[in-house]
Order: structure tokens, then sequence, then C-alpha cells
């Protein structure tokens, strides 16, 4: 597995167009892989390309890319990189991501990010079909990421600020809620909400109009287990991990953090 970072010039006219839409930059992404087998010939156990942006400031722009192959992201440079700056390197900066996944250990302590498409299935009749929807509220949205469950199958915990950090008396509620950004150490930010038409074969008409809503999360987790945190990092985690969802980075916590 590989951990890719390729920062994007956003003054570019095609940097432009790769950010516009998702289904576009998607397939930018797909083609750095000639040797990939395609997505519908894929199985549940086979490791497959995910890929973030962070906007961590309006010209910084970050494209992440975890896969089983390491790119070649010429192409990339070209439409919308430092083509004429590359003194140091192709434009891009791929490691082997072997080494940080073998250090998973129960107990073990992270901080993370992760974008997602956190979404729930409701229906309003008890005879209609249950109906995908987005949550749309940073509380919903962090209930998402915190159900105990998905926590399980995921191999981590969310770990929960020390009581004396915390500004709300224990037990506080908010319309029947929890505090949740208050209890644990998460935050939500960058809620977006893209619209595009799903690609079909060529010469298919006009793809399935699709809308996305996708949210990022900072935090600090705890690794409950390793096999289940090292198949989260390199298979993704929620819905629409085809349109730069789902794919979770863990960086060191700095030395002396609270817990």
């Amino acid at each position: 597995m590989y951990l890719t970072r390729f920062r994007v010039n956003t003054a570019r006219t095609g940097a432009r167009r790769l950010l516009s839409s998702r289904q576009v930059l998607h397939a930018a992404v797909m083609s750095s892989f000639p040797a990939l087998l395609p997505t519908d010939q894929t199985t549940p156990d086979t490791p497959r390309v995910l890929w973030r942006l962070d906007h961590n400031a309006p010209g910084e722009v970050l494209l992440y890319l975890v896969s089983p192959d390491a790119p070649d992201l010429t192409h990339l440079v070209e439409q919308a990189g430092w083509p004429t700056a590359l003194v140091d390197g192709p434009g891009w900066q791929t490691r082997s991501y072997t080494p940080l996944l073998d250090t998973l250990a129960t107990g073990t302590r992270w901080g993370f990010r992760l974008t997602a498409n956190p979404v729930h299935h409701i229906r309003r009749t008890d005879d209609e079909p249950r109906k995908r929807t987005a949550h749309l509220t940073p509380h919903h949205q962090m209930g998402w990421l915190l159900d105990p469950a998905r926590q399980e199958r995921a191999g981590f915990r969310v770990l929960e600020k020390p009581k004396d950090k915390r500004l709300l008396p224990e037990g506080t509620t908010h319309q029947g809620h929890e505090h949740h950004g208050d209890r644990y150490q998460l935050t939500v930010r960058d809620h977006r909400t893209s619209a595009f038409d799903k690609a079909r074969p060529t010469g298919a008409r006009r793809g399935k109009p699709v809308t996305l809503v996708t949210v990022t999360y900072d935090g600090r987790l705890e690794v409950t287990d390793p096999d289940l945190m090292r198949r989260t990092l390199t298979h993704g985690i929620g819905k629409a991990k085809a349109y730069g969802c789902g794919l979770m980075t863990l960086a060191p916590l700095p030395q002396g953090a609270t817990p």
C-alpha cells in the first residue's frame, strides 16, 4: 500500500475544472493506475484507491491518495500542478504505507482526519422503501462517526475529553441529545454539497443525478483492533468512496498531549 500527497495549483484552469466536479476528479485519480482492475471486478477484500481533498486554506488544496500501487500523477501535474518547477521530484510525494500500518497496536493513540458522507436510512411510512438520506446537522454528523457499532467495526474509538476540560456539566443535553462536541475530542467542519451526473458507459444517455453531502472530521482516537484499523485505513469507511469520501489518515499525537 502507498500514501501519496499532491498539491493542487488552484490558480490553473485545469485545477479549477478538477475541483469543480468529483466525477471528473475521480476519473483523473483512477487514470493514475493503468494496471488497476476496474471497480466492478474487485471484491470487498480487495484494497481500493481512496482519495481526499484537504482544503487547508483558500490557496492550499492537497490531494491525498491511498492505493495498492504507486500512482503516476504526471497528467495531474500537467493539468493542475507546477510542471515547470519540478526541481526536487515529479511534483508529488509517494511513500510506502506499510511502516505506519505495522505500528498500529491496541491502545495506541493518534490524531486523525476523515472526509466522509454521513448518511442514514429513513422512510416516512411503513409501506414505502427505505431511502438513504444525508445527515445535515453537526450534531447528527458527529453521531454518525460516534456510533459504537461503527467504531467497533472500524477498530477504533474516538477519545473523550478529560472531564476537567469539558465546558458543560456532565449529562447536559441539547434538545434531548448529548453535546458530542463537548464530550469527545472531535470536530466537524467543511460541510459541502456537490451535485453531478453519475458516469455511464460511453454512448449512454446522461447519467443519474447524484447529490453528495460531505464533511471533514478532525479528532483523536485509540486503536481497539489493529487488524480492523488497518482495514479501515486501506478500504475506507462509509459510502461514496469513489467520490473522495472514506479516507482516514493518522498523525502521531504531540508528546505530552492530554489523553
